[in-house]
């Protein structure tokens, strides 16, 4: 295939939704929500849920959620044998999934992984940006690209999908073909006959991955063909979720997930929402995925958002999207008002690859607490501010002053961001 026509190709990643949605779901959602209904004492901030709910307890819990955005991570082993727990992790699988709670509906959206974006300058695609800079990384690229604002997060990794697959006692599949599969790189070792065979969570992970054998045969649609497999499995995954005989495997549920699953919410915020999500109506829950096409830029392939293409979706997350502020425009002035070197350039360098300009930067007088003034600027600026700046004190006066509209006062409970 030319260049011209891969240009050309339209990349169509609908079916890979299955895949994205189950995580979600069945992880996130069904398991997370059956932990905190049985069980409770998670953490300090957990519900007790030790007894039954009552309506009025569902009806609140209903209608009490916001509208959100949460973006759900899986991410990749890393470097392959280390033991670094900082090692740069991939993301396998990106998700946003947002919840409007004036009609009820959840859209679960599916970011490719090879989409292009820009870090520092450079391009890169989506999948790297939380090796790059970690979760702050993955949610600004996303909050980037779509112009919204990402409430929520919740990231995975294989050892915990493992464990999560064990704990539920494994699914049961029937295998159409052989697999055989060698890479010792990532420390895979897939091989499966024909028939019915039953997966724990380390064959359930083989099978959750391959697209191809080491002699090249395989699936002719790659990884569409692999998603087929997987859907297949996930069908089966919710299945067992969904049984009654969960509740009983509930307590090595949670310990799997404990130590599995990072997420900024609280103990009441991941119950509200898992149930929330849970028990949607088939009719108000629908499943996409972003498409682009499919270009080499510098002899590289990306996937190229574009937002003609997606204009459905996008309407879709109206009610939740960021207000406008042209970023270009925002003079921006960054005091350090502590004794850490380089903190002022640290921020600025912050908010440049957040899709600011360059702030002036300068030390001055000493501080305790961060916090933002924005000089003769509305109000609707509060929440987009305090998603980008990661600062939510912040004041609104009035100046003959043109120098700056917003200025930073980085204190002594402010930390580098990088």
């Amino acid at each position: 295939m030319s260049d011209n026509k891969k240009q050309k190709k339209i990349v169509d990643y609908k079916r890979f939704a299955a895949v994205t949605v189950t995580i979600l779901v069945a992880i996130i959602v069904v398991v997370s929500g059956l932990f905190y209904f049985y069980l409770s004492g998670f953490n300090d901030s957990a519900v007790d849920l030790s007894t039954q709910l009552s309506s009025s307890d569902v009806a609140k819990i209903q209608t009490s959620g916001k509208s959100c955005n949460i973006l759900v991570m899986g991410v990749d082993i890393g470097t392959a044998g280390s033991t670094n727990a900082n090692d740069p992790k991939r993301t396998d699988t990106m998700i946003l999934a947002h919840y409007n709670a004036t009609d009820k509906k959840v859209n679960l959206i599916s970011i490719p992984r090879d989409t292009l974006i820009s870090i520092n300058g450079r391009n890169q695609k989506i999948n790297a940006a939380h090796a790059i800079g970690g979760v702050d990384s993955a949610v600004a690229a996303v909050e980037k690209l779509l112009s919204i604002k990402i409430d929520y997060y919740g990231k995975i990794n294989y050892e915990g999908f493992d464990k999560l697959i064990d704990a539920i006692g494994g699914v049961d599949i029937n295998i159409t073909r052989k697999m055989d599969y060698d890479d010792p790189s990532q420390d895979l070792s897939i091989h499966f006959e024909k028939g019915l065979v039953h997966l724990d969570g380390k064959k359930a992970e083989e099978f959750f991955r391959w697209r191809k054998n080491t002699d090249g045969s395989g699936l002719a649609n790659g990884d569409l063909g692999r998603i087929e497999n997987q859907h297949i499995f996930i069908t089966k995954v919710m299945d067992k979720i969904k049984s009654p005989t969960i509740i009983f495997k509930i307590p090595s549920l949670l310990i799997a997930v404990k130590g599995a699953i990072e997420t900024n919410m609280n103990a009441n915020e991941i119950f509200k929402y898992a149930y929330i999500f849970g028990t949607i109506n088939k009719e108000k829950f629908s499943m996409e995925t972003l498409k682009g096409e499919e270009k080499y830029v510098n002899g590289v392939s990306y996937v190229v958002y574009d937002e003609a293409l997606n204009e459905t979706i996008i309407s879709e997350l109206g009610d939740n999207k960021v207000q406008s502020i042209d970023k270009s425009k925002l003079k921006i002035k960054v005091i350090n008002g502590t004794k850490t070197t380089g903190l002022a350039k640290d921020f600025s360098t912050y908010l440049q690859e957040n899709g600011y300009n360059k702030a002036v930067t300068e030390t001055g007088e000493a501080t305790t607490k961060t916090k933002i003034i924005v000089y003769n600027g509305s109000e609707d600026m509060k929440d987009d501010l305090e998603t980008d700046f990661k600062i939510d004190n912040i004041e609104f006066l009035s100046s003959n002053d043109k120098s700056f509209d917003v200025v930073v006062l980085l204190g002594e409970d402010h930390k580098l961001m990088h």
